[in-house]
């Protein structure tokens, strides 16, 4: 199988052509090429298929197998593949994914995509939407308890969950590796949790860490960001652009309220090419 290897921000994937590969088990090659001692290592698998309705259509696997719906990084390295290797043509590009079509406009440098600016779409607020377990018909700043703690929590769908909690303290002194699991499998998060911790430093900038359904700690989350400055603006943190600082870099986000979108500015970046041979009880 050739795939490339590409991150937003840290936020690592392994990316396959599919209008020229064929993955038959998806959620198993996931599986295999996430780990990091035995496979190439990352937080999952993108593929790039074809579609019907855009140029192309972005379809995510987390490390544990699991479907993704949405991965703001992602997204903008499958524009920057669909750009790089050929796939498109142009600068504004629409790309297919589980959370709807999204619109994204690509800058180049020396003929190369450096930027992507990704339209996110509608942040969606209604709890059972999202979905949280609420006797609220939103979640702002709502009291939970986890593992003997009340957090308080602003819930915020990018098309796929996520629980935002701010922090009086720097976010790195969290251990995340055991609040994290405990928010993810909530009783109150029918479909598990993207959860972000976060501090606002100033009207315009925040930091946060991430733990992400499926994959554990990533070094970035774009819809996580864009939940994030959406949680903040709600709360009365932030002015309506927001620089979210993540442990692989920063993501400008704007909530342009009159339109009701989101829309997300980051890099992307390609690592290597190559080619794995698959274990054949996946190939």
């Amino acid at each position: 199988m050739k795939f490339t290897k590409m991150h937003g921000i840290g936020n690592d994937y392994v990316y396959v052509n599919c209008f020229k590969e064929e993955v038959k088990n998806p959620a198993a090659v996931a599986r295999f090429v996430s780990d990091r001692h035995f496979g190439i290592g990352s937080d999952g698998l993108i593929l790039i298929r074809p579609s019907e309705k855009g140029d192309c259509t972005m379809d995510m696997y987390n490390l544990d197998g699991s479907q993704g719906a949405m991965c703001g990084n992602g997204i903008r390295c499958v524009a920057k593949y669909a750009y790089d290797y050929g796939i498109v043509d142009k600068t504004d590009i629409a790309v297919e994914t589980k959370a709807g079509m999204k619109y994204l406009h690509l800058t180049l440098k020396d003929g190369k995509v450096s930027e992507v600016r990704v339209n996110m779409g509608e942040p969606i607020l209604n709890a059972k939407d999202i979905p949280i377990l609420s006797g609220k018909e939103k979640v702002i700043d709502e009291p939970i308890e986890v593992d003997g703690k009340e957090y308080r929590i602003t819930g915020v769908s990018m098309g796929n969950p996520h629980a935002v909690v701010f922090l009086d303290h720097s976010p790195k002194e969290l251990d995340l590796t055991k609040i994290g699991p405990s928010f993810e499998h909530h009783k109150c998060f029918p479909d598990r949790v993207n959860t972000e911790f976060v501090r606002v430093l100033d009207r315009k900038t925040v930091e946060m860490r991430v733990w992400e359904r499926g994959s554990g700690e990533t070094m970035a989350c774009g819809t996580g960001a864009c939940a994030v400055a959406v949680a903040c603006i709600l709360n009365g943190f932030t002015e309506e652009e927001v620089t979210v600082k993540l442990l692989g870099g920063d993501l400008k986000i704007f909530w342009d309220r009159k339109e009701n979108l989101v829309y997300m500015t980051g890099p992307a970046t390609t690592v290597f090419d190559g080619e794995i041979r698959l274990p054949e009880e996946i190939a």
